[in-house]
């Protein structure tokens, strides 16, 4: 019996050291780069943008929505009527402005940036807008 006592309270606190240890382990201190796991993208560091961006159909919303969709951009959805593309990306991998230069480089004109006259002028006729100035 006293054996029995003996392995029961050895059994105890294996258990209970072992608890006691993984309560007290810090993971804010871990590395997680080793891990494979991308911790900036999730949704507590994505970023919500709207910008204006020059076009006039299907055409132009494609090309937009096709245009914006660089790496870190999740979702990118151009209004026609408004003329106005909603983003969502992460602040970690791009920014409005490198978005904003990819829409100009094929041919639309966007709040900072003008496209080339060159690529403009290889739009589809019923892309074509009234230029900003």
């Amino acid at each position: 019996m006293k054996t029995v006592k003996i392995i029961i309270i050895a059994l105890l606190a294996v258990v209970l050291g072992s608890n006691s240890y993984a309560q007290m382990h810090d993971h804010s201190k871990m590395d997680l780069s080793k891990t494979g796991t991308d911790t900036k993208m999730d949704m507590s560091s994505t970023k919500t943008e709207t910008i204006k961006v020059w076009g006039e159909c299907e055409t132009c919303k494609a090309n937009i929505e096709r245009a914006a969709k660089i790496d870190g951009v999740r979702k990118a959805s151009w209004d026609m009527k408004t003329k106005m593309l909603s983003l969502v990306y992460d602040p970690f991998k791009t920014n409005s402005y490198d978005i904003q230069k990819k829409i100009a480089a094929v041919g639309y004109d966007t709040e900072k940036y003008k496209a080339d006259d060159k690529v403009y002028a290889k739009l589809n006729a019923c892309c074509k807008y009234e230029r900003k100035k």
